[in-house]
């Protein structure tokens, strides 16, 4: 992958993971994290995919300049 296209999915991720965030706050506010916790580990699961993936472009991005 060329770095311009793991700049496209460090973005990409980015987007996935503000969004994320801000529906895990939003799932926390409204007490759902008590009432559905199995969704709210989901929510957990995909951000620390997200965050990974993300970690991993950037790692690969930088060894390849």
């Amino acid at each position: 992958m060329t770095s311009q296209g793991h700049k496209t999915v460090i973005l990409e991720l980015d987007t996935l993971i503000r969004g994320t965030r801000l529906l895990i706050e939003k799932v926390e506010l409204h007490g759902l994290d008590q009432t559905q916790p199995e969704d709210y580990d989901q929510l957990l699961a995909i951000l620390g995919k997200a965050v990974n993936q993300q970690r991993e472009h950037t790692m690969q991005m930088l060894n390849k300049e």
